[in-house]
């Protein structure tokens, strides 16, 4: 089970660090016994085994201690995003239902601003809260409360989930525009964590910096795959500034640190990192996950960590509990746009429209198969159906062709998903918030190549009548999470259309790098 990766570290390592968070350090002895309580807290409250838990609390130990405490109730974690805005909070849990929800003193606004509905919400924890909650429609306690020592001895609460019970249920938002509920078993996770510290030989030695949230899979990942060996997490919630990641890199003696390729930006760009290249002499490797990384990017990378790093290119999918494929770091130069081969358990195939394997060379969809697939998606059995197919295969919805030596390279999607910032955005998603103004007669939203981002956000606009970039930015900042909000506005009389009528893609992005404004732009009023 997920759990005994903390309960095995707990026994080896008791009093060695687990987990830095700012000041604060915590042992494996500490986090298993909190998680512990924790864990016999919600059993004596009355949730029950495979109930479903919101987790609604920033990169923290005391996140830490709640993903690991709700697995050990036997109860499924689904991490959610802080940052949400009130309505997307409440469609989730509307889908999802949860029998309890555990957040952060930060999300205690947010959980004020919906609805909780005790049909199927039994238990509300908050950490430190500042408002009355005892008048809530449903149970409440501090987080606090629940991890601290109870009377008698708790021990591990053991309930013992079979590895195909459902442990976690991530949302990703899918080609619909309607996040979807990936639903992960104690299995999937398990597998996929053994073969990352396989292939990264992760070893109790190793410190990891975290700079990913743990609502995303990839941060879930790195927390997972370091509990297992025993190796000690920090975690930094500063990015915005990243000279102090820097720092605490050197500080704390950091061997591996992962990123988007915007994480990698920013830490070229905007952070010391070239000045401090040789005190980081501890730094093993870097990985990067979450999309396509520029190869200018990954050179200037290469250029500004020390000789030892090893930068280690990845390729997944939260539909694969993390990780798919990844790239040998001696081959990091050689095949520099390449994400590598499958992983150690995975089999990965490149399939034509017919569903037939092609040849080396030929492009095509590239399909997933092995122990780290998810069950599904949750109360979606038609997405599911089509994701997954009768062999087994996940359809990743990437277009790839292998290479002579067996290498994969991505050359797009079958769909029109954009990853920003190691978001996945659905431009659909972002249009259907704009055309919600009553502002525009249409609009498109598309991705342009960015040095930082990967990808960033414009929407092609044709406007009713004057209107300000400004009164549109207001609005999406209303709906829509930051990764969603397009960095700029293009105000057209008409969109480029194809010959069936559709809007091109392609021929907008055309449009927005030729800069044509006058012409054929609409009136738009100063700023």
């Amino acid at each position: 089970m997920i759990y005994d990766f903390l309960e095995n570290s707990a026994i080896r390592y008791p009093d060695k660090i687990a987990v830095v968070c700012n000041s604060e350090r915590a042992t494996y002895r500490q986090i298993n016994s909190h998680a512990d309580n924790l864990a016999c807290r919600l059993q004596e409250i009355g949730i029950r085994k495979s109930d479903r838990v919101a987790l609604l609390m920033e990169n923290s130990i005391d996140y830490v201690v709640a993903y690991y405490g709700i697995l050990k109730a036997g109860c499924v974690v689904a991490p959610l995003n802080p940052g949400l805005k009130p309505e997307g909070l409440q469609n989730l849990l509307e889908d999802l239902e949860p029998a309890a929800i555990i957040a952060g003193f930060k999300s205690e606004r947010l959980l004020n601003a919906v609805s909780l509905d005790p049909k199927y919400l039994k238990l509300l924890i908050i950490k430190t809260p500042k408002k009355r909650w005892h008048t809530a429609p449903v149970r409440f306690f501090t987080f606090e409360d629940c991890i601290s020592e109870q009377e008698t001895p708790i021990g591990n609460p053991n309930p013992k989930p079979n590895p195909n019970d459902p442990a976690g249920i991530i949302y990703t938002s899918g080609s619909s525009g309607k996040p979807k509920g990936v639903v992960l078993s104690h299995g999937n996770i398990v597998s996929n964590t053994l073969s990352i510290c396989r292939y990264l030989s992760l070893t109790q030695d190793d410190i990891q910096m975290v700079v990913l949230p743990f609502f995303y899979v990839m941060g879930k990942s790195l927390l997972n795959t370091h509990f297992a060996v025993g190796g000690t997490v920090v975690i930094n919630n500063t990015f915005s500034y990243p000279a102090t990641v820097i720092k605490q890199m050197v500080e704390e003696k950091v061997t591996g640190f992962s990123g988007v390729p915007s994480t990698y930006a920013h830490l070229l760009h905007r952070s010391p990192l070239a000045r401090h290249r040789d005190e980081l002499q501890s730094l093993r490797y870097c990985s990067q996950a979450g999309g396509h990384m520029a190869a200018q990017l990954k050179k200037d990378l290469r250029h500004c960590l020390p000789d030892h790093t090893r930068i280690v290119i990845m390729y997944g999918a939260t539909e694969a509990s993390a990780r798919l494929s990844y790239l040998e770091p001696e081959q990091f130069e050689r095949k520099m746009g390449s994400i590598g081969k499958a992983i150690p358990g995975v089999e990965l195939k490149i399939v034509n429209e017919a569903g037939s394997t092609v040849e080396n060379g030929l492009s095509g969809e590239l399909l997933a198969r092995g122990p780290n697939i998810m069950q599904g998606y949750w109360n979606d059995i038609e997405s599911t159906r089509k994701a997954i197919d009768t062999d087994g295969y996940y359809h990743t919805g990437d277009i790839a062709y292998e290479d002579a030596d067996g290498y994969l390279y991505i050359t797009g999607r079958k769909d029109n998903v954009l990853k920003i910032s190691g978001h996945k955005v659905n431009p659909q998603e972002i249009e259907e918030c704009l055309m919600q103004t009553q502002q525009l007669v249409e609009t498109a939203v598309i991705g342009v190549a960015d040095q930082l981002k990967g990808y960033r956000l414009v929407a092609l606009c044709v406007p009713k009548n004057d209107i300000r970039e400004a009164e549109l930015q207001s609005h999406c900042h209303k709906f829509l999470s930051n990764h969603q909000i397009p960095g700029e506005f293009l105000f057209l009389k008409t969109l480029p259309r194809g010959s069936s009528g559709k809007v091109d893609n392609q021929e907008c992005v055309r449009v927005y790098h030729a800069g044509i404004r006058a012409k054929d732009s609409a009136p738009v009023a100063e700023n």
